[in-house]
């Protein structure tokens, strides 16, 4: 089935689906205008609408936003003894677009989603309008404790309640329920086996293969808005500042007390951003 479904905080996880190459893929979509496809990243039980469900509504008002649960992640069930690399989950995110007939799009990539955004606009330029990264993997850099806590994640409360604190620099954005919730997520049945079989140790050589040629991002042409919390402790600063050097035509924001989070610590001003970034010259 395809079709268009609304998100808000009530919303429920299950969204519409289409057949991406063969694949069974869940996705939220919502608005009208020129289609914005929105990334996700890689936190043990994340999903498309974990992770963006404050801000879709926000960038609807102008938009077509489209939300999709990742390959292996949320209810996008991965084929079993799919290789989970950059090449994979591009090919997947290509053939979602033809999926749905979308012929141009931009792209908002968050953290793990950054790196796919990053490769398929690398591969396939044409079809981007625009890019936003925020908190963005796709570059080599020394692997962080927080990523190796995130990608080394154990079921238990107490590590969910432990590992979203690390995303967030505001602590009273984290509750109880929220950890309760993110962990019956990442324990659903086959999820936590996916989730370990994408982020094996050793983890550098992970963080390496998710790496785009620094060469290719280099020759990219397409605007791009590149968006990083200053008190990120699992993506540091200097990702989003070498990606900054490496893309010409492009613009850097950093925000203030704010983590790894900032499309929830600070959903309106990241809203805001994107939205106007996205409407330029589009009068």
């Amino acid at each position: 089935m395809t079709g268009r479904a609304a998100i808000g905080a009530d919303a429920p996880e299950v969204g519409w689906s289409v057949s991406a190459g063969g694949i069974k893929t869940y996705y939220h979509d919502i608005g009208s205008g020129p289609p914005v496809l929105l990334l996700h990243g890689s936190g043990p039980g994340v999903t498309a609408q974990a992770n963006w469900r404050a801000v879709i509504p926000l960038l609807a008002k102008n938009f077509r936003v489209i939300a999709p649960d990742l390959l292996g992640f949320g209810n996008t069930v991965a084929p079993e003894g799919t290789r989970y690399d950059l090449d994979t989950w591009t090919t997947h995110l290509a053939d979602f677009a033809d999926a749905l007939g979308l012929s141009r799009i931009s792209l908002v990539g968050n953290s793990f989603g950054g790196a796919l955004a990053l490769k398929l606009a690398t591969v396939h330029e044409e079809r981007i309008d625009r890019l936003v990264l925020m908190g963005s993997v796709g570059i080599d850099f020394p692997i962080t404790p927080g990523l190796e806590q995130v990608w080394g994640f154990t079921p238990s409360l107490k590590n969910m309640r432990d590992l979203l604190d690390l995303f967030a620099h505001d602590r009273t954005r984290v509750t109880d329920d929220l950890a309760e919730l993110r962990l019956a997520a990442a324990t659903q049945p086959g999820v936590q086996d996916a989730f370990a079989a994408m982020f094996p140790a050793p983890r550098q050589a992970r963080l390496q293969a998710l790496a785009v040629a620094e060469q290719d991002i280099a020759s990219l042409t397409r605007p791009t808005l590149i968006l990083h919390g200053r008190d990120d402790q699992v993506i540091p600063l200097e990702t989003s500042l070498r990606l900054h050097r490496l893309i010409r035509p492009s613009q850097l924001h950093v925000f203030g007390e704010c983590g790894h989070w900032v499309q929830i610590e600070r959903q309106d001003e990241f809203a805001s951003l994107v939205t106007s970034f996205l409407k330029t010259d589009r009068t």
